[in-house]
């Protein structure tokens, strides 16, 4: 098992970026179309404001679902402390869907060893809907701790470590890297040090507009 890179992967509809944002940051009032934005805040604090009116305080561990559809404005600012978050950028079924925002603060102290449901499609129990065929979970290891990557029949899974350190088979992550295994075998993760991970469960062959900002590479 290799480590690769989003863009290599054949999930095509399915992006990922650890991104950071200076005190004092503005990024501006912008339109987006035809996307699905999960933002899962990882360290810092931030302030969310868009079309539909929300003014959001972000703090760590929040999560923001902007289900961008036909047309869909927002702004973020850094007011006080630097920001570290990770944006995933999918691509919905369909185009031009109606465009709204949702926002979930999970509770401070989540057990360890254990994937929560952050995001899923809309037949989903998730709190926060995609318009697409993916699950999103996230879970935190001690260092030595150890768990097993979310599967589904007829989906691929893929895991990307947020921080931290881990072990899956002969491969060694860490922060920034991905790892999928297209035959859906994959061997327990071990924790070389503490480590936040995020696991993407998806259908390679679902259906996916192309008329928002992620593109073929």
């Amino acid at each position: 098992m290799t480590p690769t890179p989003f863009g290599l992967i054949e999930v095509v509809y399915v992006m990922a970026n650890l991104a950071s944002l200076d005190v004092g940051t503005v990024v501006s009032m912008r339109e987006h179309q035809n996307d699905e934005i999960l933002s899962c805040m990882w360290r810092g604090a931030m302030v969310h404001e868009d079309s539909e009116g929300h003014r959001v305080p972000v703090s760590p561990g929040g999560l923001t679902m902007i289900n961008a559809g036909k047309s869909f404005w927002h702004e973020e600012l850094t007011p006080g402390v630097p920001v570290e978050m990770l944006q995933i950028l999918i691509r919905p079924h369909k185009a031009d869907l109606p465009g709204e925002a949702r926002f979930y603060d999970p509770p401070s102290r989540l057990p360890e060893s254990q994937w929560h449901l952050i995001a899923g499609p809309e037949a989903s129990d998730a709190l926060l809907k995609i318009r697409q065929l993916v699950i999103v979970s996230d879970a935190q290891l001690m260092e030595g701790g150890a768990a097993s990557v979310p599967a589904a029949e007829g989906m691929t899974s893929l895991l990307y470590v947020m921080d931290g350190a881990i072990r899956v088979g002969d491969a060694r992550l860490g922060k920034g890297d991905t790892v999928t295994d297209l035959d859906g075998t994959w061997p327990v993760v071990h924790a070389e040090s503490a480590a936040t991970l995020v696991a993407f469960v998806v259908v390679r062959s679902a259906p996916a507009s192309t008329a928002g900002t992620i593109r073929r590479r």
